[in-house]
C-alpha cells in the first residue's frame, strides 16, 4: 500500500507592484500624521554594527601543524 504525499497549500499570489506602492505610501502618510518621522540616512551608512571579527573559513586540505 502506497501512501500519498498530502498537496501543500496553495501559494497567494503576490500583489500588484502599483497595489504595494499604494499601500506603502498609504502606511507612510499614516505614520507622519500621527506625529512620526522619517530620517534621512547617507548612502552607504548602515545601522549593523560589527561585534565580532570576519569569519574565514578554509576550504581544501587541512593545515599542518
Amino acid at each position: 500500500m502506497s501512501v500519498k504525499p498530502t498537496p501543500s497549500a496553495p501559494k497567494k499570489k503576490q500583489p500588484a507592484a502599483m497595489e504595494s506602492s499604494l499601500t506603502i505610501a498609504e502606511q507612510t502618510e499614516a505614520f507622519l500624521k500621527a506625529g512620526g518621522s522619517i530620517q534621512h540616512i547617507k548612502t552607504g551608512v548602515t545601522g549593523q554594527q560589527n561585534l565580532i571579527g570576519p569569519k574565514q573559513i578554509t576550504l581544501g586540505s587541512k593545515p599542518k601543524a
